[in-house]
């Protein structure tokens, strides 16, 4: 009798224990579900692998090939083959990105907050602004030569536009009081710009360069497709023309990320300079 007792208190005892770890292993599954639904980025990555397989699957050709193949083969080759277009594109990205920042900042300033300057050069401005200034990559490779300068100056003349039309649009946006306000406190324009005007239109020029990103990353793979031993828009033309998809897919995989860690950048950046923007 006693031996039953003992064995119908042990069976309770390990189904207790059981059901406690499976209320563990449920809650650990729900976080995680959570944590992959909840994050931005990897839900959005999920969901591109997602419609990549289904699209492979579709289509059953090896001009698609499947993800975990393409994850592999982009492994495999980053180490030693990659990772130096990858370099090479993100050099020339950065390059044109911070001579397009300085240049056009300070541009778009002058025509915000000058009156004279903006009714001189605005027009101007607007006119080169929808102009297809790509067409102008041969010209510039016959004046500047076949390395880096003309790839990284074709993607300066095409993105410093929007961030000069950004920066002084937003500019023009501030209010007059704003002005009256500082000035009563007897700043003078070194403190106007340092402490109203350059807090108050970064998060639009941060924006402006977010959309810069995007555009400079197309450039870059047209304009690597002339006269260039490196980067990641050469990588994957060359890659096409001799038939290895699998490399093809895994250059536009590196294009891919290196685009989203670009925007990832900026987005810190913004959380560590335009903090108020997070918490409004």
């Amino acid at each position: 009798m006693s031996d039953l007792l003992f064995r119908k208190e042990t069976s309770d005892k390990d189904r207790r224990d059981k059901h406690k770890r499976d209320e563990v292993i449920s809650q650990r599954i729900y976080k995680l579900f959570k944590y992959l639904i909840t994050n931005r980025t990897i839900y959005g990555s999920l969901m591109v692998i997602l419609l990549w397989y289904i699209l492979h699957y579709l289509l059953q050709s090896a001009v698609v090939p499947s993800p975990h193949q393409t994850i592999y083969h982009f492994l495999m080759i980053f180490p030693n083959t990659l990772i130096i277009h990858l370099i090479s594109s993100l050099g020339r990205i950065i390059a044109a990105l911070l001579i397009s920042l300085f240049f056009g900042v300070i541009f778009g300033l002058l025509l915000g907050m000058n009156k004279h300057f903006d009714s001189l050069f605005t027009p101007i401005v607007y006119i080169l602004y929808p102009i297809p200034k790509i067409a102008f990559l041969p010209v510039l490779m016959i004046l500047l030569g076949l390395g880096n300068l003309p790839k990284i100056i074709l993607i300066t003349i095409i993105i410093i536009f929007q961030i000069i039309v950004t920066t002084r649009d937003a500019v023009k946006g501030l209010s007059i009081e704003l002005f009256y306000s500082v000035q009563s406190l007897g700043m003078n324009k070194l403190q106007i710009y340092q402490h109203m005007i350059i807090p108050a239109i970064l998060p639009k020029i941060l924006t402006s360069l977010r959309i810069s990103v995007g555009t400079s990353v197309a450039v870059l793979f047209f304009a690597e497709n002339f006269a260039a031993r490196y980067g990641i828009g050469y990588f994957i033309m060359n890659s096409w023309s001799t038939v290895d998809y699998l490399g093809m897919f895994s250059g536009i995989l590196a294009l891919s990320i290196m685009g989203l860690s670009l925007f990832k950048l900026i987005d810190f950046m913004e959380n560590k300079l335009c903090a108020w923007v997070s918490v409004s």
